[in-house]
C-alpha cells in the first residue's frame, strides 16, 4: 500500500514544485485535485470496507474532506505568503505565519480526532485506524515534498 501511496504522490510532487510560480488559486486547485477522487480511490483501496460499513464510513468521510480542504486551503495561503516574504522577513511576519501555521497544525488535529471518533462508531476502532494511518500517511508524505521545496528564512 505505502508503494501505491508514495507512487501517486510522486507524480503529485513533480507538478507541485511549478505551483510556487502560480496564484493562490491555481495552489489550491493543485492540491484539492491531489487530494480529490485519486486520494478517494487510495483510501478506498486500502480501507476494504464491507458494504455495510461502506455506506456508513463515506458520507462521514466525505464530510472530512470537505472541512479538510479548508484547513489545506489556508495552509496553501500560509505556503504562498511566506514563498513571497522569506527572503526579507522580519520578527513579526515570522511570528504571523508562525502561529498561523501552528494553529492550521492543531486544527487539522482537532480535525483528525474528531472524524477518528465519529468512524469508530459509524465502523469499527480498526477500521478508524486504519484510516488515520493512511491519512497521516498521506499528509505526511505531501508535507515532506513540500518541505523539500521550500526554502529556509532568509536563504536566497
Amino acid at each position: 500500500m505505502k508503494k501505491l501511496l508514495l507512487s501517486a504522490f510522486i507524480l503529485f510532487a513533480v507538478g507541485f514544485g511549478n505551483a510556487f510560480a502560480q496564484t493562490v488559486d491555481e495552489e489550491i486547485k493543485l492540491v484539492q485535485e491531489a487530494f480529490g477522487k485519486d486520494k478517494k480511490t487510495l483510501i478506498e483501496s486500502y480501507m476494504n470496507l464491507s458494504p455495510e460499513k461502506a455506506a456508513s464510513f463515506w458520507p462521514i468521510y466525505e464530510e472530512f474532506e470537505a472541512e479538510r480542504k479548508v484547513i489545506g486551503k489556508e495552509r496553501i495561503m500560509i505556503i504562498n505568503e511566506y514563498i513571497e516574504k522569506f527572503t526579507h522577513i522580519g520578527d513579526a511576519e515570522a511570528d504571523a505565519l508562525t502561529t498561523r501555521s501552528l494553529k492550521n497544525d492543531a486544527a487539522l488535529n482537532k480535525l483528525y480526532s474528531t472524524y477518528y471518533s465519529k468512524l469508530k462508531k459509524a465502523t469499527s476502532a480498526m477500521d478508524a485506524a486504519k484510516f488515520i494511518q493512511v491519512e497521516f500517511y498521506i499528509s505526511n508524505t505531501i508535507r515532506n515534498v513540500i518541505q523539500q521545496e521550500l526554502p529556509f528564512i532568509g536563504d536566497i
